[in-house]
């Protein structure tokens, strides 16, 4: 079994490799930053599991590097789209470029990896996708608009592929992970100091991989990420934009 997975190098990315190791699945692991991907892949390696372990070193926030992975690697049984990062802000006052680049890799990077490989997991009629999106994908986040609005483009781009692969009867199984707050290095991209509980990445990760392996298409881990996603589907989204405005304002003021 063949894993592509990006988003590697660090965080839950980082988590969902080492668990996928013991596993003995095959891996791709793709990011940025080829010596952190190294060092991943040593750590890896020493478990000495006799699984293939290769790593890529490639910007996804650029499309025709998307696009060549695709070409690049073929034959994945599971892709996870997980690279990816936010900022938090005034949106008059973030800075446009870093946006851009945020929405290139949050959703043009999802949405090329999401459409080639699931073409050819079609064609095979076998095949798992398990998009990284957040809690934030089920509600407006003032002082963080961009990013959850690449999040949220994730939850129904998956929602309605899901229902397409269930009327034509496909065995390939979507999943999107929608954690709340993390404890991993998103938090300095993002400029962004958590006054909530973090959950731990490794947690987060292998209760994950456990409920995709079991086809499990909303995968929500923790109480109190539970209790949010319910919140936002009852109370209106102008209530909901106030205490997520009030929780982003905490953030920035540390």
């Amino acid at each position: 079994m063949r894993v592509l997975l990006t988003g590697a190098s660090s965080g839950i990315g980082k988590d969902m490799a080492k668990i996928l190791n013991k596993k003995k699945y095959n891996l791709i692991l793709v990011a940025r930053d080829e010596e952190k991907l190294n060092l991943v892949k040593n750590e890896l390696e020493k478990e000495n599991l006799g699984n293939k372990i290769e790593i890529i070193s490639m910007d996804l926030s650029v499309e025709e590097n998307c696009k060549e992975l695709c070409k690049r690697v073929k034959n994945v049984d599971i892709l996870i789209n997980n690279a990816g990062f936010g900022d938090c802000g005034d949106f008059t006052k973030t800075d446009l470029n870093k946006e851009i680049k945020m929405i290139k890799t949050n959703i043009i990077a999802y949405h090329i990896l999401m459409k080639e490989y699931l073409k050819q997991m079609k064609e095979k009629n076998s095949g798992k996708i398990l998009n990284v999106a957040s809690i934030a994908g089920f509600m407006p986040g003032p002082l963080m608009a961009t990013y959850y609005a690449t999040k949220n483009y994730i939850v129904r781009l998956s929602e309605a592929v899901r229902e397409e692969l269930k009327k034509e009867n496909s065995k390939v199984q979507i999943s999107i992970l929608c954690p709340g707050p993390v404890a991993t290095n998103f938090n300095n991209v993002a400029n962004v100091k958590f006054k909530l509980r973090e959950a731990n990445s490794f947690d987060v990760a292998k209760y994950t991989i456990k409920k995709m392996e079991k086809g499990k298409f909303y995968i929500v881990p923790g109480l109190d990420t539970k209790l949010g996603r319910l919140g936002a589907k009852i109370f209106p989204a102008s209530l909901v934009a106030k205490v997520t405005y009030k929780v982003q304002k905490r953030k920035l003021n540390g």
